[in-house]
């Protein structure tokens, strides 16, 4: 029998033009999105408190947690794919509940 090469998977290959590492275009757009929601989230968290202090920190929190939540690891997975796979694997489980039923009744009788 011929000696077979042993399969080659290179890793850390990187099919799309990053940012910096682990963060493309595609998370840019969606960071992006996130800062203007969270925008507008502020200002009227701003009308209500009048507040500086919190508007600003309430708006560094909302944009660097999403850059740290969107950014991928050299597995390719990000946090948001994490919690994406726990949804879908919780969801997609059946759940068989366990009913206890008695199977054999004793009339009278004493089994030896």
């Amino acid at each position: 029998m011929a000696r077979e090469k042993p399969l080659y998977i290179p890793q850390g290959l990187k099919l799309r033009t990053e940012i910096f590492n682990g963060f493309s275009k595609e998370e840019l757009i969606k960071t992006i999105i996130v800062t203007l929601i969270a925008g507008v989230i502020d200002a009227l968290l701003f009308f209500f408190v009048k507040n500086t202090v919190v508007a600003i920190v309430f708006m560094l929190v909302a944009v660097s947690g999403t850059v740290i939540m969107l950014t991928k690891d050299n597995s390719n997975i990000s946090v948001v794919d994490q919690i994406g796979f726990l949804i879908k694997y919780r969801f997609r489980q059946k759940k068989y509940r366990y009913v206890y039923k008695l199977e054999r009744r004793r009339y009278g009788r004493q089994d030896k």
